[in-house]
């Protein structure tokens, strides 16, 4: 309603105008990091690299970045604050229990994601235990880090104090910023891994200086060693640099030194997915026949108006807007890569709407270069905007963040299911433990527990360590492969999720076992019915081959 409203009592500026020979990304009084002949000719370098008809009118040659505006670092700070104060709020998601599990089997990739968010749960294992301030610190801090270089990258795009600091609020107040950093996962580092290569993309764009691609290739290189969708990012932006017209600006020596520099952090990761029949691959595969595909296409597009405030989305638009006028070769190629991406994902992911969240941290800070003179030329216009996004942001937290009581976010499922996924943990730990605990000791000898999904598998390992349950297993991806338990095992106590996430698995277990018996039903005090809710807990025995060979029949990858 916010928006609608401010969109009535103004039209669009005319961007790539402005009063006074205003031009975005264009500031007389910066000073040059190069001396005089360097500068000049890089410039004629950058020139030459600009194809006709491009719209460089857009944005003046920028000789220099802004100032940076330290009150960014500030709005990072409240991000941070925020976050932490609510990060023991509920509980562990369940992908969070399953990072603790990979922690507690540190190896050199996963059937998921590589090594870092693991490395990182084990850090935190270390300093804080099982602990939900303690693991969540890490996505905490990288939303600060994301704040800053928000900020920063306005100020590579030309945008001086002002243009800073509603980049830094535009991307303190993204949805998507504040549900993925909430939760420990690899979503968190992977935006502020998009983040921090546009930074360094929009500097050689400023500059032409390419030796920063060997500081991109470092930060490509940890992005990819937290989650491999960066390289698409980083294919998307090589398309985009040759299309217009920036071949010299990656065909050189240094580029190619700082793809090395990523690659090199890849090694681990290939090496495991060779030993491991290349499990990502077939995770992925599975993944995209399930959200991807034209039905979902819809879903999609609507999804990418909620990544930011819903009063901003026109600043981002702007920011395409701009970067596509700017005549500068990288800057074009920034909004080609998200053209490129936006229909690339809605084909193969459309389900996964964040998956080109990155994307919106440079697009609101060129958006907001594009529109500061906007914003300068009448008193009022930036109080508004940021009444309008206060509005927006107030309207999504609830959605976003656990500021409600348990009891009370049942309705905001059908939005985003993971607030309610961290609830009903330790309920499900104290059912599985008190049907283990009704077998006589004689049978729990030759007994395993075996979950459905890694979630419940990670709850048991994590938090029933101290009930004295057994470590469970599961037929989930990594889970897989860390084996089936007690080779000896003649019965299994089976613990799997409602009919939210799965229907018919006591038909499933009739297939490997002779009796499977109903122990249990899961619940949660709240009475929320996410994944886990109206779930089953069975005990199955008379197996119809040894446990050890039924295990290969029992995996699955999703």
């Amino acid at each position: 309603m916010a928006i609608t409203a401010a969109s009535r009592s103004r039209s669009m500026p005319d961007i790539g105008a402005g009063r006074s020979g205003w031009r975005p990304g264009f500031r007389r009084d910066a000073p040059s990091s190069f001396g005089p002949a360097q500068e000049q000719g890089r410039a004629a370098d950058l020139v030459a690299e600009r194809p006709s008809g491009t719209g460089a009118s857009a944005a003046a040659l920028v000789t220099g970045a802004s100032p940076f505006n330290r009150w960014v670092i500030g709005v990072g700070g409240i991000v941070f604050a925020v976050l932490m104060a609510v990060s023991g709020r509920y509980g562990f998601h369940r992908d969070e229990l399953y990072f603790l599990a990979c922690a507690q089997h540190l190896q050199a990739s996963y059937v998921d994601q590589p090594v870092l968010t693991p490395l990182l749960a084990w850090v935190s294992l270390k300093l804080a235990g099982v602990s939900l301030p303690g693991l969540r610190v890490w996505p905490a801090l990288a939303a600060w880090a994301t704040v800053v270089i928000a900020g920063l990258t306005a100020g590579e795009f030309g945008g001086g104090r002002r243009a800073q600091l509603l980049a830094a609020v535009a991307t303190a107040t993204m949805p998507v910023l504040l549900a993925a950093d909430h939760l420990a996962g690899p979503t968190a580092f992977d935006v502020l891994a998009w983040a921090g290569l546009v930074l360094i993309v929009a500097r050689i764009g400023r500059t032409g200086d390419t030796r920063w691609w060997m500081a991109g290739g470092l930060v490509a290189g940890l992005g990819l060693a937290n989650k491999h969708s960066i390289g698409f990012f980083a294919v998307a932006l090589f398309i985009g640099a040759l299309l217009s017209g920036g071949r010299r600006l990656v065909l050189n020596r240094w580029f190619l030194v700082g793809a090395v520099i990523a690659a090199a952090f890849t090694i681990p990761d290939i090496w495991w997915q060779a030993q491991h029949q290349w499990a990502t691959i077939a995770m992925t595969r599975a993944l995209n026949q399930h959200n991807g595909g034209l039905g979902n296409i819809g879903n999609w597009v609507i999804g990418q108006l909620l990544m930011t405030a819903l009063a901003l989305v026109w600043v981002w638009v702007a920011g395409v807007r701009f970067l596509w006028r700017s005549g500068r070769p990288l800057w074009r190629a920034l909004a080609l890569a998200y053209g490129l991406l936006f229909v690339y994902l809605a084909l193969t992911t459309g389900a996964k709407i964040y998956y080109l969240a990155g994307a919106y941290i440079y697009l609101l800070a060129a958006g907001a270069v594009a529109i500061d003179g906007w914003l300068a030329a009448r008193r009022g216009r930036m109080r508004d905007l940021m009444v309008a996004t206060a509005i927006s942001t107030a309207v999504a937290l609830p959605l976003v963040l656990p500021v409600l009581p348990a009891a009370d976010i049942g309705w905001t499922y059908k939005v985003n299911q993971e607030l309610a996924e961290s609830m009903g943990w330790p309920q499900l730990v104290r059912t599985v433990r008190t049907v283990w605990t009704s077998l006589p000791p004689s049978q729990r000898a030759s007994a395993v527990i075996f979950t459905a999904d890694y979630g419940e598998a990670g709850a048991i390992n994590e938090l029933g360590r101290q009930m004295g349950l057994p470590t469970a297993v599961s037929g989930h991806n990594t889970y897989w492969w860390w084996g089936p338990g007690n080779p000896r095992a003649t019965t299994v106590v089976a613990v799997a999720p409602g009919p939210v996430d799965v229907t018919g698995y006591g038909a499933y277990l009739r297939q490997f076992f002779t009796n499977v018996r109903m122990a249990a039903t899961l619940s949660n005090p709240y009475g929320i019915h996410n994944q886990e809710w109206d779930g089953h807990v069975y005990v199955c025995t008379g197996p119809h081959y040894p446990w050890p060979q039924l295990w290969p029949r029992l995996r699955h990858y999703d």
